[in-house]
C-alpha cells in the first residue's frame, strides 16, 4: 500500500489535484500563491475543520466520506446566510503513513458533494501532522441581496426548520454502540445531506434570521436567541423527527421520545433554522416549530429550558 510519505509534495498534488471539483468563479485557481475569485455582490466566507478521532473516525468513514462531509457542512454555512457558495480552499494535514488512496478518496468526496452546486476547490495547503486534519474555507456571494444573519429574529416571528432532524445522531449511536439497525441513519451521519439551497429559499421568502443546525436545535437555537436578544419558544410536538431516527430508536429498544431527543440535541443534520415574519411566509417544504415571544432571552421548549444540550466542541458532548 502506497502512503503519502512515499511521495514528495508536488507529486502528491499532481496526483489528486485533477480529481478536485472546478468552478467557473475562479479567475485564477490552484497552482499559484493565491486564487483569484470573481464575486457578484458581497463576499461571504466561512471555515470548518475536521479532526481525526474528534469529528470522524477512520474505522467509520472513508476518505471520500470525510471529503463529502467537509464540503457539505461548509456549503450549508454559506446557504445559511442566504448566499450561494462558489469555491473552497482545502488544507490537509496528515501523517506520512496515510494511504495515498485515502487522499484521492477525499478529493473524490469533495467533488461528489460540490459538483452539483457548481462549487470548486481553488487552492489550499498540505502539511504533515500526527493525525489527519481537514480544514476547509468556503467562499460565496450574495448576488446583491442582503445576507441573513442569526441576529435579527423579532418578537412575533415564527420559527421553522428546513428538514427532519435526528438522523445523523441516530447513525452515530449505531456506530458508537457497534450495532446496525438502520443503514440510512448511518449513511446520513458519515455523509450529511442537507438540502443546499434551502437557505436561499428561506431568504427569498423573507427569513429574518437564519443559521445552520450543526450542533443541534437546542444549542444552536439558544445561540440565535442570544444573538437576536429574544426568546425562542419551540413546541416539542412540532419538531420534525427523521424516520431513520425513529427506526434506529426502535431497533435499539428505545422509544419515540429518544428519537425526539436526538432531533432536539443531535446536531450535524445541517438543515436550516430560521425565523419568518408570519406563518404564511414559511416555504411549503419547511416545518413550523414555534414562535419568537416576549420573555427572558434564550430558547425554551414547551416553556422550559431543554434538558438536551447539543454538541459542545470542547467537552465532546
Amino acid at each position: 500500500m502506497s502512503t503519502i510519505g512515499d511521495m514528495d509534495e508536488d507529486a502528491l498534488i499532481a496526483l489528486f489535484a485533477p480529481r478536485l471539483p472546478q468552478t467557473d468563479a475562479a479567475i485564477l485557481g490552484p497552482g499559484d500563491d493565491a486564487a483569484v475569485i470573481a464575486v457578484d455582490g458581497d463576499l461571504v466566507v466561512s471555515a470548518d475543520v475536521l479532526v481525526e478521532n474528534r469529528h470522524f473516525r477512520s474505522e467509520w468513514s472513508t476518505g471520500a466520506d470525510v471529503g463529502f462531509r467537509a464540503a457539505m457542512q461548509n456549503l450549508a454555512d454559506i446557504d445559511a446566510m442566504g448566499a450561494v457558495a462558489t469555491s473552497l480552499e482545502v488544507t490537509l494535514c496528515a501523517p506520512a503513513s496515510t494511504p495515498v488512496e485515502w487522499v484521492l478518496g477525499m478529493a473524490d468526496g469533495l467533488r461528489e458533494a460540490c459538483e452539483p452546486h457548481g462549487v470548486g476547490v481553488v487552492g489550499g495547503d498540505l502539511s504533515g501532522a500526527s493525525e489527519i486534519v481537514l480544514a476547509v474555507t468556503v467562499m460565496g456571494e450574495t448576488h446583491g441581496t442582503e445576507p441573513i444573519t442569526r441576529a435579527d429574529a423579532q418578537v412575533g416571528d415564527v420559527i421553522a426548520v428546513s428538514g427532519a432532524l435526528g438522523a445523523s445522531r441516530a447513525g452515530y449511536e449505531q456506530l458508537s454502540r457497534k450495532v446496525s439497525v438502520d443503514q440510512e441513519a448511518v449513511d446520513l451521519f458519515v455523509r450529511p445531506r442537507p438540502r443546499i439551497g434551502a437557505g436561499l429559499e428561506g431568504a427569498l421568502h423573507g427569513a429574518t434570521a437564519m443559521m445552520d443546525l450543526s450542533d443541534g436545535l437546542a444549542r444552536d437555537g439558544a445561540r440565535m436567541a442570544r444573538a437576536s436578544g429574544v426568546r425562542l419558544e419551540v413546541d416539542r410536538a412540532a419538531v420534525p423527527v427523521h424516520e431513520a431516527a425513529v427506526r434506529t430508536a426502535h431497533g435499539l429498544g428505545l422509544d419515540d421520545q429518544q428519537a425526539l431527543a436526538w432531533a432536539i440535541a443531535g446536531g450535524e443534520d445541517h438543515h436550516m433554522l430560521a425565523t419568518f415574519p408570519r406563518a404564511s411566509a414559511v416555504p411549503e417544504s419547511w416545518h413550523l416549530i414555534g414562535e419568537v415571544v416576549d420573555g427572558p432571552v434564550g430558547l425554551v421548549i414547551d416553556g422550559e429550558a431543554p434538558t438536551e444540550r447539543g454538541w459542545d466542541h470542547f467537552s465532546g458532548n
